[in-house]
């Protein structure tokens, strides 16, 4: 064990937990050991409401990756995401120091730190603040300017803020459930690492992770990110009407929309004389069974959906012209895979749009004994390990661990400060 590098990835959603062990390879690959789902509990929109409830299923779900990979792991790198985070984009200027008027690292540091002078209410935090592109002197579009000539420095920024008191209920919750906590990654950029390219990110494009509770979205252009985004909708709010709509359980409305669900609605209504296109129902009761037409399902599902793609298109209207983004919408996340969700997104968007997932998932995902996360053709979709996987990448491109067995307060001082470097990698 000591002479092998393995990382842990643990995505806490809304509906489910997802741990994830890997090996670093030689050729700085990684194979995946060790695959563990759970049912996320003590969460709501993304955000711990029970630590303890949240703690035990973080640790069943580790527990499982852990059997499966055959070894034991003490700590893990976490995604974080929820209807707390937030962004807004912002303006630093300096004079930059020094006879030579050469631009030093110190110049970059303290305009920076002016663009991060911005008013906070007092339960609130900076997580990160990315640059989008240096200014020197009047002259746009720098990337690094270090050891540049000039007289004024300044930089667009892009800043994500959160709550102090969420992220530090989630380290909790994963301390409590007997791992330590390595580093903290915001969740939808960790997905675009596993499922976008770089031509894309260059080009201009939008990644739309959709999840149980809530939706990420981040918009890169020229590589750099713009705008971030959560919204409070997710697949359960399709899960919810299905339940509602065809009076039965939540369980029973999860396993109807994964196995039959679809936004494609017939033409017309002769299909309904085919039995095939009949679908088994439970009773809210839980005792009974009925048939109905798979056309019912689709009438509950394909507006919810349309609903939900049109509030996304909103906040990618607010983001700037849709020119900006030639490269499209790219859409991941479990809630993303009912069929004919890219052709319904592409009406609504009015952009080019493909299904991401990462390419890293081999045999492990097909023999995971797991009904509720397998689809029609009894296989684990790879768009629900965007999140996880991009967690493994970021792991191998943050060793050593700095922060492993520090307290919570220490965690999430560390996080605040550490985190900005990764972005470094988006431009």
């Amino acid at each position: 064990m000591s002479s092998r590098r393995i990382i842990t990835g643990l995505d806490i959603g809304t509906t489910k937990i997802c741990t994830i062990i890997a090996e670093v390879t030689s050729d700085e690959d990684f194979e995946i050991i060790g695959i563990g789902f759970s049912p996320s509990k003590g969460l709501k929109k993304g955000v711990v409401v029970d630590i303890d409830k949240a703690s035990n299923a973080i640790r069943e779900s580790i527990n499982k990756a852990q059997i499966m990979a055959g070894i034991e792991v003490k700590s893990a790198f976490i995604g974080i995401a929820g209807s707390h985070i937030s962004s807004i984009n912002n303006h630093g200027v300096v004079a930059v120091s020094g006879d030579e008027k050469e631009i030093t690292e110190n110049d970059i540091d303290r305009v920076m730190e002016a663009a991060q002078i911005i008013s906070l209410p007092s339960e609130e935090e900076i997580i990160h603040v990315i640059p989008r592109e240096f200014i020197v002197d009047g002259h746009k579009g720098i990337k690094d300017p270090l050891g540049m000539s000039g007289v004024r420095l300044e930089v667009e920024t892009h800043i994500v803020k959160g709550s102090s008191t969420s992220i530090q209920n989630l380290v909790k919750s994963v301390i409590r459930a007997g791992i330590e906590v390595n580093d903290i990654v915001l969740e939808p950029l960790a997905s675009s690492k596993s499922v976008l390219t770089e031509d894309e990110k260059e080009l201009g494009v939008i990644l739309v992770d959709i999840g149980g509770g809530t939706t990420d979205i981040v918009v890169f252009h020229e590589g750099s990110i713009v705008a971030t985004y959560v919204l409070p909708v997710g697949g359960n709010h399709v899960t919810h009407d299905i339940a509602i709509g065809l009076r039965t359980p939540i369980s029973e409305a999860e396993k109807l929309k994964i196995h039959y669900g679809t936004t494609l609605n017939p033409v017309n209504n002769e299909e309904d004389n085919d039995r095939n296109n009949y679908i088994e129902v439970l009773s809210a009761s839980g005792e009974n069974k009925r048939e109905i037409p798979r056309r019912m399902l689709t009438n509950v599902i394909e507006p919810r959906t349309t609903e939900m793609y049109e509030m996304i298109n909103r906040q990618i209207y607010s983001a700037g012209p849709k020119d900006l983004t030639p490269a499209g919408v790219v859409l991941t996340g479990g809630a993303s895979l009912l069929d004919g969700s890219a052709q319904l997104a592409e009406g609504v968007f009015d952009l080019p749009v493909r299904l991401g997932k990462p390419d890293y998932v081999y045999g492990l995902s097909d023999v995971i004994d797991d009904p509720l996360y397998k689809n029609k053709d009894g296989k684990i979709p790879k768009a629900i390990f965007s999140t996880v996987i991009g967690l493994i990448e970021y792991g191998m491109e943050n060793e050593p661990n700095e922060i492993k067995g520090k307290n919570e307060k220490e965690i999430t001082e560390s996080f605040f400060n550490k985190i900005k470097s990764w972005f470094q990698d988006f431009f």
